[in-house]
């Protein structure tokens, strides 16, 4: 089979990552891999000349039918001689090899070497009027034929995945009509009678239903709040006011998701319009109520297609003349425009397209991404929490158009049901954060005095849940308590209560704002229970990693003893590691792996310029893996360690060879750097200073090793917004836990009042779904000594980095050998 991808509509950072996987799997799947250049456009300009010779065609006077005696089948498949053209824009040069008159090229395993660090698309993205008529369809349909291409990967928005569905619904026709007009052989008509296709979306915007997220949505996220996070620091300085227009012609999710990330007073979205008439007063009146309270910087955010409940548009010029003129701010307008879409992919997008991989199309068969039969409707793949969904294409499409229809007839609670729920928990969680009530809503008898403890090492959005939790608290007349240092600041009596404008600058600070440590209050569980009595504590929040979770096991079992401790206790999963049991993301990865992704970056930039070397890089995660691994598939390194799998001198054995036979097939004088992932517990051994050594010795003349820790530099920084919304959501279903449970217990006598098992819990992700699990029920899925889960969803992605750099396929004729 030859399976062609193309990028089309706006370019979003992540595509290149596609187009990379998209080849590396079709090659992997033994089928041909070719990149169409300029979207559609290319596939109706097709090829006016033939490909010049390549690296597989060098030695075609040879005998190609069987492997030559030291050759790996697979590297005939390594290079078509056009990566180079492609990945630094020469290909329409006049002198030399050229792309001109190519836009269906052909390409191999090292032409997307790289690919996957590089923003926008380097195959090109081009609006092509030509290809909406039939006739430049059909001209599409004969330039794929002629090339022997029936499986077509688009990437693109929604209206390039309808042109997709629309140009495989005609395909027969297509077929039948250059059948009879004698362009094609009936050969040709048979077996390209069906067009295979399968949908990603690229959108920055994340304007696509059916799908939590689109490539491109989260690193157009980082650059949002990357300039949010610089101008808050003059902002604060001159005690000015900013209005930022971000994009979002339809739709509010940057807007919305950069407002709650980054702390924004007010927000303009096209999907919830201000209700107020006028709504002028009503944004005025809620910048000086925090005005009011000492706050010296005023943010809101315009998406580009915010509108009044009458649709007129609001424009960001015009918000900053209210501000200016009502309440007297010094105010400035800044325009993102499109660095929203530039820079490199943030981990996220990155990693987010491993679904190429295990969804290719297929020749037979109803399993593949599309299936096999022109009946059959077209398939998108789309995400929900951490679990790859299949959808109709044309439904998710339909349901898309359905917002923006609802937004022009004025039903905007329409259009807000038709955005997943995510995005309306956000937005609740953006007014409960970001709104300062006069009254508490809560009547006295339900209001309590919350502790918030942060326990075990810090990560990324730890502040920022706090500062949630914090927040929604005085808004329902809670008294949020600050308990510094753990269980040890408790004994110490490091408690104060923290107030709305003293959290107002959490949402970016990194660590933990109240200090963390490993210590649990097993150290003395009376005391502890003697300073939730003299406190009054109605509820604890405890933030951090495995050993919250022991923590919360501690605390659940010594109800039985201390009645102090019988009160909701809830666990808000924060750990670079990811150990925490069942939960499969914790507050803090994310920022970890993007820590990861840029330092590696820099780093193979190094490996690759020495041309021969390999990097040996430590990283931390503790006895899970989890860092390393997606780190790996992040970054593209050709070996991973990780504690779960362990080394053994086999594995290294085996481990030297890849690398010699990989460095083997390199031009000569263009080697590729190379990175190997080792977790720092991943064998007492073989340590990092070992292996680094091993390949250096083993190497010879074909490539160098070096190490590099990155060590403690992974929990730093300024938490990823991705961290920072999620902190936001999950703190906020936190609260309403913790007051659901209190008010269960409010009903039961004040003497024999007894909380029950399911009131002391962890929040966890599980596939699509956010769910409670009770702290005896975790510890069945926890495998205390190695301080883990039992079953970690991502182990098998081990395997997939092993496949990304074609492992299986260079150690195969070893393998076939000894077998």
């Amino acid at each position: 089979m030859k399976i062609a991808v193309l990028t089309s509509g706006g370019d979003s950072a992540g595509m290149n990552a596609v187009v990379r996987a998209v080849v590396k799997t079709a090659i992997i799947k033994g089928c041909q891999a070719w990149i169409v250049r300029e979207g559609y456009e290319g596939l109706v300009r097709g090829n006016a000349q033939e490909r010049r010779p390549s690296f597989a065609d060098k030695d075609k006077d040879k005998d190609t039918t069987s492997p030559q005696k030291d050759e790996v089948p697979f590297a005939r498949s390594l290079r078509y001689g056009d990566g180079e053209l492609l990945r630094d824009g020469t290909g329409d040069h006049a002198g030399g090899r050229t792309l001109r008159g190519r836009y269906i090229v052909r390409v191999g395993w090292d032409d997307v070497r790289g690919w996957f660090a590089q923003g926008g698309t380097l195959i090109g993205t081009a609006r092509s009027t030509t290809f909406r008529t039939q006739e430049g369809r059909q001209t599409a349909a004969f330039n794929l034929i002629k090339e022997g291409i029936d499986a077509l990967v688009v990437c693109g928005g929604d209206g390039s995945l309808t042109g997709a569905d629309v140009f495989r619904s005609e395909w027969p026709k297509h077929v039948a009509d250059l059948r009879a007009q004698g362009k094609i052989t009936e050969e040709q008509a048979t077996v390209h009678a069906h067009l295979k296709i399968v949908g990603l979306v690229g959108s920055i915007d994340n304007d696509m239903s059916m799908t939590d997220l689109t490539i491109g949505a989260p690193t157009a996220l980082h650059r949002i709040c990357e300039s949010i996070d610089n101008i808050n620091s003059t902002a604060v300085s001159h005690s000015r006011a900013f209005v930022l227009e971000v994009m979002g012609r339809h739709c509010g999710w940057l807007a919305l998701m950069a407002g709650v990330s980054c702390g924004a007073d007010f927000i303009f979205i096209p999907e919830n319009p201000p209700t107020e008439d006028p709504w002028e007063d009503h944004m005025c009146k809620m910048i000086q109520s925090h005005r009011d309270v000492g706050k010296r910087k005023t943010i809101v955010i315009v998406a580009e297609g915010a509108h009044d409940s009458s649709l007129n548009p609001i424009r960001a010029e015009y918000v900053k003349d209210v501000l200016s003129e009502r309440l007297g701010l010094d105010t400035r307008v800044t325009t993102l425009g499109h660095t929203q879409r530039g820079g490199a992919p943030c981990a996220y997008d990155r990693i987010m397209v491993r679904p190429v991989t295990s969804n290719p199309p297929r020749r037979r068969g109803s399993g593949g991404a599309t299936g096999s039969h022109p009946d059959t409707p077209s398939y998108m793949i789309g995400v929900s929490e951490n679990k790859i969904t299949r959808v109709p294409l044309m439904e998710a499409v339909a349901m898309t158009r359905q917002v923006t229809q609802a937004i022009s007839e004025k039903d905007f609670a329409k259009a807000m049901s038709l955005r997943d729920p995510e995005f309306g928990e956000t937005l609740e969680g953006f007014f409960a954060t970001s709104v300062l009530e006069k009254e508490p809503k809560l009547p006295h008898h339900l209001r309590m005095r919350v502790a918030i403890m942060h326990v075990g090492a810090p990560a990324g959005g730890m502040n920022a849940a706090t500062r949630a939790a914090v927040r929604y608290c005085l808004r329902q007349g809670h008294k949020p308590f600050a308990v510094h240092n753990g269980f040890l600041g408790l004994l110490e009596d490091n408690v104060h209560q923290l107030s709305w404008l003293g959290v107002d600058n959490w949402m970016t600070r990194g660590g933990s704002e109240l200090g963390t440590n490993r210590k649990l209050p097993d150290i003395d569980l009376g005391a502890v229970a003697a300073k939730f009595q003299q406190y009054n504590f109605h509820a604890l929040l405890m933030i951090g990693g495995f050993e919250a979770f022991s923590a919360l096991l501690s605390l659940d079992t010594a109800r039985k003893l201390y009645p102090a401790f019988n009160v909701p206790i809830v666990h808000l999963p924060a750990t670079i590691s990811n150990n925490v049991p069942l939960t499969e993301f914790s507050l803090g990865t994310d920022t970890s792996l993007n820590a990861l992704v840029n330092a590696c970056d820099a780093i193979k930039q190094s490996a690759s310029a020495s041309r021969n070397r390999v990097f040996v890089v430590e990283t931390q995660g503790g006895k899970c893996g989890y860092i390393a691994t997606m780190g790996a598939l992040a970054t593209g390194a050709c070996i991973v360690y990780t504690p779960e799998k362990g080394i053994d001198l086999d594995m290294l054995r085996q481990d030297v060879k890849y690398l010699k036979k990989r460095y083997s097939l390199d031009v000569k004088g263009k080697a590729e750097g190379r990175l190997v992932l080792r977790n720092e517990a991943s064998s007492d051994v073989y340590t990092t200073e070992f292996i680094t050594k091993m390949l250096k010795e083993e190497g010879g003349t074909l490539f160098d090793s070096r190490s590099a820790s990155l060590g403690h530099t992974l929990q730093g920084g300024i938490p990823s917004p991705m961290d920072r919304a999620r902190a936001v959501r999950l703190s906020l279903k936190c609260m309403a836990f913790i007051e659901h449970h209190h008010g269960l217990l409010m009903k039961q006598p004040v003497r024999s009042r007894q909380a029950p098992p399911e009131s002391a819990a962890t929040i966890t992700i599980q596939g699509s779904t956010i769910k409670w699990v009770p702290a005896q029920e975790m510890v069945e899925h926890a495998d205390m000594k190695n301080r883990r889960g039992k079953n970690e969803w991502w182990k098998g992605h081990s395997e997939l980095v092993e496949a990304l750099v074609a492992r299986p396929q260079l150690l195969e004729k070893t393998t076939t050998a000894r077998a």
